[in-house]
C-alpha cells in the first residue's frame, strides 16, 4: 500500500473511531466502573469485533447481509436489543459504598468486559455495509489482496484502541471522583444507562 493511501486510510479510520457511538460508551462505562488499565480488555473485545466485520466484508458474506433486508434487520434489531438491555441494566444496577476507593464493579472479570465489548461492536449491521463501502477505497484488485487488508486491518485496529483507550477512556477519568459516593455511582448508572438505550433506538429506527 503506497504510503499516502495509507495515510488517507489513517485519517480515515481516526475520524470514524472519534465518531461517539455504542462502543465509545461502552469503553467509558468500563473505564469508569473498572477503571482506566482495565477498560483495555473492552477494547480488545470491540477490536475482535473490527477483525470479525472486516474478514466477513472480504470474503464477500457483507454482500449477502447487506442485500438481506430479513438477515440485515435481524442483526440490527438484536443488536438495538443487547443495547438497550444493557442500558437497562445500568439503570437497575445496585449502588454499593466503596471499600478503600473500590467498588464491586471494580472486579469484573476481565473476560466479562471482553464479551460484552465483542457484542457491542458485532451486533452492528451497519458496521458491515460501512465496510463495504470503505474498504474498496483502499484495496488495489491488481496488487496481491491479502497484504492490502492485512495493512487495512492493522491500521484501523490500531487507531481504534488508541482513540477508545487514550481519547474516551481517558476522558472518562475525569469523571471519576462521582464514583466515590453513592449518588455519584447512581447519576453515572443513569447517564449511560440512557446513553445505551437511545444509541439502541438509534440503531434500530435510523
Amino acid at each position: 500500500m503506497q504510503f499516502s493511501l495509507w495515510l488517507a486510510l489513517a485519517g480515515a479510520g481516526a475520524m470514524i473511531s472519534l465518531t461517539p457511538g455504542a462502543g465509545a460508551i461502552n469503553t467509558m462505562s468500563n473505564s469508569l466502573s473498572a477503571g482506566f488499565r482495565r477498560s483495555f480488555w473492552g477494547i480488545l473485545g470491540q477490536q475482535l469485533a473490527l477483525v470479525i466485520h472486516i474478514v466477513i466484508v472480504a470474503a464477500g458474506v457483507g454482500i449477502i447481509v447487506s442485500s438481506s433486508p430479513i438477515l440485515f434487520l435481524l442483526i440490527r434489531y438484536v443488536g438495538a436489543a443487547y443495547l438497550v438491555y444493557l442500558g437497562i441494566r445500568s439503570l437497575l444496577a445496585k449502588v454499593e459504598k466503596n471499600d478503600g476507593g473500590k467498588s464491586a464493579a471494580a472486579v469484573e472479570p476481565g473476560l466479562s468486559m471482553f464479551r460484552r465489548g465483542l457484542w457491542v461492536n458485532l451486533l452492528n449491521p451497519k458496521a458491515i455495509v460501512f465496510f463495504l463501502a470503505f474498504m474498496p477505497q483502499f484495496i488495489r484488485p491488481a496488487d496481491p489482496l491479502l497484504p492490502q487488508y492485512v495493512v487495512l486491518t492493522a491500521t484501523v485496529v490500531l487507531i481504534d484502541i488508541i482513540v477508545m483507550w487514550f481519547v474516551f477512556a481517558a476522558g472518562a477519568k475525569q469523571l471519576k471522583h462521582l464514583t466515590a459516593s453513592e449518588h455519584g455511582q447512581l447519576l453515572l448508572n443513569r447517564i449511560f444507562g440512557v446513553m445505551f438505550i437511545v444509541v439502541g433506538i438509534l440503531l434500530a429506527l435510523v
